[in-house]
């Protein structure tokens, strides 16, 4: 079985600051963490390929991310971020194809979590962004929180030709042990035949310090259930995880969540749905 990793970050703190990264609780993350970082981790994992997805609305971060996947054999696939709604976001995604690594983006993000409008998704400008990502042939990954889950499928629903990935499950508030509306909401978009979810980000969203398997069992069911195997990819989200788990653990416990699959099933979640999605 090949593995992907189809969620992990990478930045240089002298490069650009990451100005998410506040408080005491996410002081273990204010370090570099490059690919040099993880690659030993992942090897160590049995992972071949990995999809490297953006972490600040900078435009100069894309561009920096596809020259290094142009120089790495570890990074298939890059996800990256280009402001949606620029009138000509259809060229730079054009000129982002044409630099070193450009034949490595296969998806375009946006912070839509830390939008205050609840229905962000929505606006006719996103919207054509949105266009104009299905006319490139790229994947949109939504990173959500659970209100904004109905924006989400409905913007999903009104561009049936484009492919929705909903980033790490769309941050349920596992450490709660509450399941709805989160549960309702995420079926709903799962109902769409053009989205898929990767199993990623649990750990952040549990209790740090003292998850089990059986705190995120709930949550992976629900979207297992939801999508099915073939519309669910496995995710680090390293280094965030580190906050929780380590590299070797969230693998460990991902495959837990899935040992009632079948070895077809598990070789979805764990590489053939991150390799059609997002073409690595």
């Amino acid at each position: 079985m090949r593995i992907i990793d189809a969620h992990h970050h990478v930045w240089d703190l002298s490069v650009r600051d990451q100005d998410w990264i506040t408080g005491p609780e996410l002081a273990p993350l204010r370090r570099d963490f490059t690919l040099a970082d993880l690659e030993p981790e992942a090897r160590a994992a049995g992972v071949a390929a990995t999809v490297l997805v953006q972490t600040v609305t900078v435009a100069e971060e894309t561009p920096e991310f596809l020259a290094l996947a142009d120089g790495s054999d570890l990074v298939a696939g890059v996800v990256g971020w280009t402001e949606l709604t620029a009138p000509d976001v259809a060229d730079t995604l054009a000129a982002l194809r044409e630099l070193p690594g450009g034949d490595r983006l296969v998806g375009i993000r946006h912070q839509v979590q830390g939008e205050p409008d609840p229905q962000w998704l929505l606006r006719p400008d996103v919207q054509r962004g949105l266009a104009a990502v299905a006319a490139a042939g790229l994947a949109y990954d939504l990173l959500v929180l659970p209100h904004q889950l109905p924006a989400a499928a409905k913007a999903a629903a009104q561009h049936p030709e484009l492919t929705f990935v909903l980033d790490h499950l769309g941050k349920p508030p596992i450490a709660s042990g509450t399941l709805e509306p989160w549960a309702e909401q995420v079926r709903a978009l799962a109902a769409l035949p053009n989205t898929v979810c990767k199993l990623s980000g649990m750990v952040a969203e549990a209790a740090w310090d003292t998850w089990t398997a059986e705190d995120l069992h709930p949550y992976a069911k629900t979207v297992l259930d939801a999508f099915g195997p073939d519309r669910l990819m496995f995710g680090s989200d390293w280094p965030v995880c580190r906050l929780a788990a380590t590299y070797g653990e969230v693998l460990e416990v991902a495959r837990t969540l899935t040992d009632g699959l079948s070895p077809d099933e598990r070789a979805d979640v764990f590489g053939a749905t991150a390799a059609r999605v997002y073409g690595v």
